[in-house]
């Protein structure tokens, strides 16, 4: 199973409808909106890295109203 963390900035007045696209896809266990720099984090996970660099391309990319995104891949120590 691989995870990632992905800190998106949002237009401004598009947070819940991101928020709502979001809630929407099979690969988004988590999301939360938060203060700061970024406007929500959302958790994936996926069964390997190649569905993952699929869906962070493909799909976290065309969501409308998403300026910025940072993925956190989670990795084990």
């Amino acid at each position: 199973m691989e995870s990632a963390f992905v800190l998106i900035k949002a237009l401004p007045m598009k947070e819940k409808d991101v928020y709502a696209s979001l809630l929407r896809m099979d690969a988004v266990v988590e999301t939360h909106s938060v203060y700061g720099e970024y406007d929500l984090v959302a958790r994936l996970d996926f069964n390997d890295s190649k569905e993952m660099t699929r869906f962070l391309i493909e799909q976290m990319r065309t969501i409308p109203g998403v300026v910025k995104t940072e993925t956190l891949i989670s990795a084990e120590v």
